[in-house]
C-alpha cells in the first residue's frame, strides 16, 4: 500500500516493484491458506447392503446389549473363537461385523477385555474366512470417528502391515483402506507403524497390477501424507524410496491411466508439494512435464464428454502445478513446463470454461494457476494476448468476489510487461470492466482494480483520457473515503487530472 506523503502515483519503475510485492504477499497468504486446507475422510468397504428385517435385525439385538451388558458381544467373539464348525464361527463374525457398523457397539466391543486380543487373534488365524471376517471387524472399527477406537485398534495395526505383502488382492485392499482410516486419526498408530516400515511396505504395493490395490494404497498414502508430523518425520522417507517416480507414472496421460487411482496419487504429489521438503526433487523426476501433459489431455477430454467426475482429477492436478511453479527451481530444469506456451494456455481456458459451467467452485483454481503462469513469464502473457483471451478472461469477473481477484490478478501480470502488453490490451473491454468493478463493494475487488488503472496509466497513457470521458473519476470518488484505498484513489485522481 502507498503512503500519503507520497502523493500521487509516478511512472517509475518503483510502483510496479511495490505492485509485485504486494502480490507476491497475497499470493503467499493463499498458498498458506491451501496447505492449510486438507482433505481427510475415511472410507468405507461393504460388500452386503444394510441389515434387512429378515436377517434378525442384528442392530436392535446388540444396541439392546448395550443396556443388558456386554451379553452379546462376548457371545459371538465366544462363538468366532471356539465354535465347533468352521461355518458358525464365521457367522458369528460377521454378526459381529454388523454389530460395529453402530456407535454404541464399537464402544462396548473396545471397553470389553479381551476382545481385541481375540479379534487378532482370529485375523492370524490359519483360516482364510475367518481372518478376511476379522479384518472386516477391524475395518469397520477403522471407520469410527473416535480416537480411542483407533488406538483400541493398535495391536491389530503390525498384522495389517504384514499381510499387505500377501497374495490375495480383495484382502490387500481391505488392509490398506483399514490402514489408511487408523493412520488419519491416531498419531500413536504412525508412531507404531514408520518404525515397522509402513513406507517400505506401501512402496512394494505400487507394484501391484491390480487397479483396486493401487487405489486404496493412494488412499492410505494420502492419509499418511496429511498428518501433521509428515512434513519432518514422513515425506522424507517416501521422497527417499520409489514411491515419486512410481506416482508420476500413475498419473501419465494414456490408456492406462486409470482416473480413480490417478485422483488419489494426484492428492498425494498435491501434499508432498505442499510441504515443501524437496520440490526440485520432484521437478527433476519431471513432475511439471508429466502434470503439463496430465493438464492437456483433462482439457480434451472435458470436450469429449459431460462427465462432471473429471473435477475430481482437475482440482489436485491443478494445484500442484500451481505450486510447484512458485519453485526456482523450475526455471533450472529446461523451461517452466516443456511445453508450447500456447497449449497449455489454450487447455487451462478449455477447463475455465467447463468449470464455469459446471464446477464454478474450481474456477479460483485454475485462474490461480494462470497466475503463476503468467506472474514471472512474458512468453505466457504474449500466448494470452495472442489467442485473444483477455474477453473470455473478463467474462469470468461476475462470478464471484474471489474469481474477479484472480482474474485482475492475472490482468496485472500482464499489464505489468511494459507498454506493448498494454498496447495490445487496449483498446477493448478492459476499462468498461474495470470501471464495473469499481462498483463493488468488496475492497480487495476494488483495489486490485486501482492496481491495474495505475498499470495503464503508466504505460498506455490514452487510457487517462477515456478514462475520464466514460467517467472514471466519479467511479473513485466512491471510494476515496474507504481507509484501505483512499492513498491509491487519491494518487490515481491525481494521475488523470493531471495527465
Amino acid at each position: 500500500m502507498w503512503s500519503r506523503r507520497q502523493g500521487r502515483l509516478r511512472p517509475t519503475v518503483c510502483g510496479v516493484e511495490e505492485l509485485r510485492r504486494r502480490r507476491r504477499e497475497q499470493e503467499a497468504a493463499l498458498r498458506k491458506a491451501r496447505r492449510e486446507q486438507q482433505l481427510v475422510s475415511k472410507r468405507l468397504l461393504r460388500e452386503d447392503a444394510p441389515e434387512e428385517a429378515g436377517e434378525g435385525c442384528v442392530a436392535a439385538i446388540l444396541g439392546e446389549a448395550e443396556v443388558r451388558g456386554q451379553g452379546k458381544v462376548q457371545q459371538f467373539l465366544r462363538q468366532a473363537q471356539r465354535g465347533t464348525e468352521e461355518k458358525e464361527r464365521e457367522g458369528a463374525l460377521v454378526s459381529l461385523r454388523r454389530g460395529l457398523q453402530h456407535p454404541e457397539t464399537q464402544q462396548t466391543f473396545i471397553q470389553l477385555e479381551g476382545s481385541m486380543r481375540t479379534l487378532v487373534g482370529l485375523l492370524t488365524s490359519n483360516q482364510a474366512l475367518l481372518q478376511l471376517e476379522a479384518a472386516r471387524c477391524l475395518h469397520e472399527l477403522s471407520h469410527s470417528e473416535q480416537s480411542t477406537i483407533a488406538e483400541a485398534c493398535l495391536p491389530a495395526t503390525s498384522y495389517l502391515l504384514t499381510y499387505l505383502s500377501g497374495h490375495s488382492s480383495d484382502f490387500i485392499e481391505l488392509c490398506l483402506y483399514t490402514l489408511g482410516n487408523l493412520i488419519v486419526e491416531s498419531e500413536a498408530v504412525r508412531r507404531q507403524l514408520l518404525p515397522q516400515g509402513i513406507v517400505p511396505a506401501l512402496a512394494a504395493c505400487i507394484q501391484s497390477p491390480h487397479v483396486a490395490v493401487l487405489e486404496a494404497l493412494g488412499y492410505a498414502l494420502s492419509q499418511l501424507l496429511q498428518a501433521k508430523e509428515a512434513p519432518e518425520k514422513i515425506i522424507p522417507s517416501i521422497l527417499a524410496s520409489t514411491l515419486p517416480q512410481h506416482m508420476l507414472q500413475m498419473l501419465q496421460p494414456g490408456p492406462k491411466l486409470n482416473p480413480g487411482v490417478a485422483v488419489e496419487f494426484a492428492w498425494c504429489l498435491h501434499y508432498i508439494i505442499c510441504s515443501q521438503v524437496s520440490n526440485p526433487l520432484l521437478i527433476g523426476h519431471g513432475a511439471l512435464s508429466t502434470l503439463g501433459l496430465l493438464l492437456l489431455d483433462l482439457a480434451g477430454a472435458v470436450q469429449r464428454t459431460e462427465d462432471a467426475g473429471l473435477e475430481l482429477l482437475a482440482c489436485p492436478v491443478l494445484r500442484c502445478l500451481s505450486n510447484l511453479l512458485t519453485e526456482a527451481a523450475v526455471e533450472t530444469v529446461g523451461g517452466q513446463m516443456q511445453l508450447r506456451d500456447e497449449r497449455v494456455v489454450a487447455a487451462l481456458f478449455i477447463l475455465l470454461q467447463f468449470f464455469f459451467q459446471k464446477q464454478p467452485s474450481l474456477l479460483p483454481e485454475g485462474l490461480w494457476l494462470l497466475n503463476n503462469l503468467t506472474a514471472n513469464s512474458p512468453s505466457f502473457c504474449t500466448s494470452l494476448l495472442s489467442l485473444d483471451l483477455i474477453k473470455p478472461l473478463l467474462q469470468l469477473l461476475p462470478v464471484s468476489n474471489v474469481v474477479s481477484v484472480m482474474v485482475l490478478t492475472v490482468l496485472c501480470n500482464v499489464a505489468e510487461k511494459g507498454p506493448a502488453y498494454c498496447q495490445r490490451l487496449w483498446p477493448g473491454p478492459l476499462l468498461p470492466a474495470l470501471l464495473h468493478t469499481l462498483a463493488f463493494s468488496d475492497t480487495e475487488v476494488v483495489g486490485q482494480s486501482l492496481e491495474l488503472l495505475h498499470l495503464l496509466f503508466l504505460y498506455q497513457p490514452e487510457a487517462v483520457q477515456v478514462f475520464l470521458q466514460q467517467s472514471g473519476l466519479q467511479a473513485l470518488e466512491r471510494h476515496q473515503e474507504e481507509a484501505q484505498l483512499q492513498d491509491r484513489v487519491y494518487a490515481l485522481q491525481q494521475t488523470a487530472l493531471q495527465g
